[in-house]
């Protein structure tokens, strides 16, 4: 340990910047804080436009070796990098429960082996890439995936380290070089990943992680000439300026953003079923992206889902995530907190009325809400609330529940509950969303295409789309004559 770490959970983590192989510090800090407790965690350092400079220029220096090493080298240091991370794997699901608010249940089962999974996945699947050769008139065509350059990968606070390395471990794969910007509320995690790799022998320059404000350096960051490579998963209107940010140098930019996704439940629907997924949409406070907060059941069986609905969610656990029993844990927030407070006090001042929950419990968790009698335009039905909100909405046939689950900007994903398998083939072909699940949610798979519609998103990572959105892709066409051949 040095002067410079901080101890949270009893896991010593360095408030520092990691650049270039080295810690760097900054003038200024910023307060990380708990929010379980309000607790102060540390002070983190701080990034200025100088130290985002930095970063992309030992970014820049480190790619041309890292690009040159073989695919299986590289695969081979990515795997190392997640045997680091299942050695660490308590210490890294402390410190992040610590640090963003989500159940430990959660982070040592399926967020924290997810992360050496991403890691696995695609170190294996760069050794994949492959386009059989074709040939034209003659010519034979040749497809290959070469590293782009130096990537930006700028990453939300509510699955810190799972979000991040879904970026950071194809791209280098790839043979890429990565800079890393945390959340600056939930950086702490981000700074282990760093050390773990530095083990795992990842070459100085190849990762770096700069913390801070993104109103500070996300411009110094996305308009930086030298950077070949933006991914971002966040806001919308955030999304907009660093689009606008990376215009100037046509930087391509892959955009995973915001969600107010529907959940259709038919009247064939096994109900008991539908109303777990619509609890399961509580998960992480309803701090996540995927979340179907739009309820919409086909109005026969409306009332018998909500009378069992609010018999499940009554029995949900609200309270410290480190708690084994605990299924809801506190907002990331109290800015956060206020933020969802004024979506449900808008929309009760609206019209619509509160089914269960529809306060804060304390200063820092709101119960879990569900609202009712809201009009399809309102502020409550169209906007996303990144909190444990949803709304429930009747139709009386599959036109119309088509026509109300599509009526918003996004286009993120959508859940259909249904005991017809016809109906599900219909529904599914016309609803507008990146991911559609079909009596059950959130099953994920790498080798699948993930990303968002309309004002979800641009573009597609997973499989090989993540490695065509990280390498320029080149054809080599190759006469068939003109070689001086001497036996």
């Amino acid at each position: 340990m040095t002067e410079h770490t901080l101890t949270v959970a009893g896991v010593a983590v360095d408030p520092r910047h990691w650049i270039g192989g080295e810690r760097v510090a900054s003038a200024g800090t910023f307060t990380d804080v708990s929010p379980i407790d309000g607790r102060a965690l540390g002070e983190i350092a701080r990034g200025t436009p100088a130290e985002a400079a930095a970063a992309v220029a030992a970014a820049k220096a480190a790619f041309p070796a890292w690009a040159a090493t073989s695919r299986a080298e590289r695969a081979r240091i990515l795997h190392a990098i997640a045997d680091g991370v299942e050695k660490r794997l308590e210490e890294l699901a402390i410190v992040e429960t610590t640090d963003n608010g989500a159940l430990l249940r959660s982070h040592r089962r399926g967020v924290m082996p997810r992360v050496a999974h991403n890691f696995r996945f695609f170190a294996d699947w760069s050794l994949t890439l492959d386009h059989e050769d074709f040939e034209t008139r003659g010519h034979t065509n040749h497809v290959s995936w070469d590293p782009a350059g130096p990537c930006v990968l700028i990453t939300p606070w509510n699955a810190p380290l799972m979000l991040a390395t879904w970026k950071i471990a194809p791209a280098l794969a790839a043979g890429n070089t990565v800079v890393l910007k945390p959340a600056e509320w939930s950086p702490l995690t981000a700074s282990l990943l760093a050390d773990i790799a530095a083990e795992a022998g990842l070459p100085a320059g190849v990762l770096n992680v700069v913390q801070g404000y993104g109103s500070e350096i996300g411009d110094a960051l996305t308009s930086h000439p030298d950077v070949r490579r933006i991914s971002f998963t966040g806001s919308v209107p955030t999304a907009r300026r660093i689009a606008a940010s990376a215009a100037p140098h046509l930087t391509p930019l892959s955009l995973e953003l915001g969600g107010k996704s529907p959940l259709l439940v038919f009247a064939d629907a096994d109900l008991d079923l539908a109303v777990d997924l619509a609890v399961e949409q509580y998960d992480n406070a309803g701090q996540v992206c995927l979340a179907a907060t739009r309820i919409l059941v086909e109005e026969t069986v409306a009332e018998e889902f909500t009378r069992r609905f609010v018999a499940k969610a009554g029995a949900l656990v609200q309270g410290d995530p480190r708690e084994e029993a605990t299924d809801i844990g506190p907002t990331i927030h109290p800015r956060q907190l206020e933020k969802i407070d004024g979506f449900v006090r808008r929309a009760v001042e609206a019209g619509a009325r509160v089914v269960i929950g529809g306060h804060r419990v304390d200063e820092r968790s709101y119960a879990p809400t569900l609202l009712t009698e809201v009009a399809q335009d309102s502020e409550i039905v169209q906007e996303e609330v990144f909190g444990p909100v949803l709304t429930l909405q009747t139709f009386a046939d599959e036109d119309e529940a088509v026509r109300l689950a599509d009526d918003t900007r996004f286009g993120l994903a959508a859940t259909l509950v249904t005991g017809d398998r016809e109906r599900a083939d219909r529904v599914t072909g016309r609803l507008t969303a990146g991911t559609v699940w079909v009596n059950c949610f959130f099953v994920r798979d790498l080798k699948a295409p993930f990303g968002g519609s309309r004002h979800s998103g641009v573009g597609r990572e997973g499989g090989t789309w993540s490695f065509d959105f990280y390498c320029d892709l080149k054809n080599t066409v190759t006469a068939p004559k003109g070689w001086n051949d001497h036996g």
